[in-house]
């Protein structure tokens, strides 16, 4: 990992680290811990930044912190209302969580402006179908209005 390397004075004469690509790359690889090392080192760089904030949030999921998590989907939330990634995956915690009213309304929020583009479909038709099913309503026609 580049930022290690940095670190040890490995590197002194490569170009500057784009932290926030390591880190979704860490991510990707499974390597949670540090794509978090990474992602705070981006957010340094850009603080505030909702979209790092968002993959912080993806990595303290994906390493069991929780709380964290909704926390730092909420201080998206704060700084944009609107920020899509942030509703869905509080929704999803909040649902592990067994606040079921909460996460209906993240998952609206999710829905009433959803992502474009043939990765972020998947996560719409899983919300849509999450959202039937809290509600009670039965069979879902995945992919209507994409």
């Amino acid at each position: 990992m580049t930022f290690w390397k940095k670190l040890f004075g490995e590197d002194e004469g490569v170009e500057k680290v784009d932290y926030y690509q390591e880190g979704i790359t860490l991510l990707r690889d499974g390597r949670f811990h540090e794509a978090l090392t990474s992602l705070r080192l981006a957010l340094k760089e850009s603080p505030g930044d909702p979209v790092v904030l968002q993959q912080i949030a993806i990595a303290y999921t994906r390493i069991g912190m929780t709380e964290e998590a909704s926390k730092t989907y909420r201080h998206v939330l704060q700084k944009d209302p609107a920020a899509a990634g942030a509703h869905y995956g509080l929704a999803y915690l909040l649902l592990r969580k067994g606040e079921e009213r909460d996460a209906i309304q993240h998952l609206e929020a999710f829905l009433a402006n959803p992502p474009r583009g043939a990765d972020a479909k998947e996560h719409v038709n899983h919300a849509r179908s999450t959202l039937a099913e809290l509600r009670g309503e039965g069979q879902t026609f995945l992919g209507e209005n994409d």
